[in-house]
């Protein structure tokens, strides 16, 4: 069960690597940049999910994960003007993520855990957290790819499956993490 643990860090890693990635590649009024009024911002994504991981991850074990101080309707509008308040806000909300996994035990993923009220498995609070992030930062991407001039792939670029298959099928067969070439690229 020590696998999940590490397992479940690579992931968010790997989102979180892709986040970073498509926010390099955008000017600073690109992160500002929103379809129409009921449209997110990457900015507002990133308050979202700032606000999110706060909530969820501090004091993981013991508080509710919907934590009395959070104002989730507020991470809908944007407040932040520089791409370093948005960037600061990323970083602090990750580093909270990555603090509460880390301090985590195999002993812990059976332990409950509440969001709202509803009790989780911490695996199963994960879980939640592994399928809701990678959403927003999809959007992340989306958005970053209508706004790029120029948008350089976060994955196998358009064209190179046969050749990055080819690779892959020269190696033995090995136990690897499928975001392990990903992150030694980052």
């Amino acid at each position: 069960m020590n696998d999940f643990i590490e397992s479940a860090r690579k992931q968010f890693e790997y989102y979180k690597m892709l986040g970073d990635k498509a926010m390099q590649q955008l000017s600073d009024e690109q992160l500002f940049w929103s379809f129409n009024e009921e449209s997110n911002s990457i900015a507002t994504i990133v308050k979202h999910l700032w606000g999110n991981m706060l909530s969820r991850w501090t004091n993981f074990l013991t508080t509710d994960g919907e934590k009395a101080t959070r104002n989730r309707d507020f991470e809908f509008v944007n407040d932040a003007t520089t791409r370093q308040e948005v960037l600061q806000r990323w970083e602090e909300g990750w580093a909270c993520l990555f603090q509460a996994l880390d301090s985590l035990s195999v002993e812990d993923l059976s332990h409950i855990v509440y969001i709202r009220n509803q009790g989780h498995t911490v695996t199963e609070a994960i879980n939640r957290q592994l399928a809701h992030y990678p959403y927003h930062v999809g959007q992340m991407v989306f958005i970053g790819k209508m706004l790029a001039s120029q948008w350089t792939s976060l994955s196998v670029p358009r064209g190179q499956s046969v050749n990055y298959n080819q690779e892959k099928f020269t190696q033995p067969k090995h136990r690897a993490h499928f975001t392990d070439d990903f992150l030694k690229k980052a």
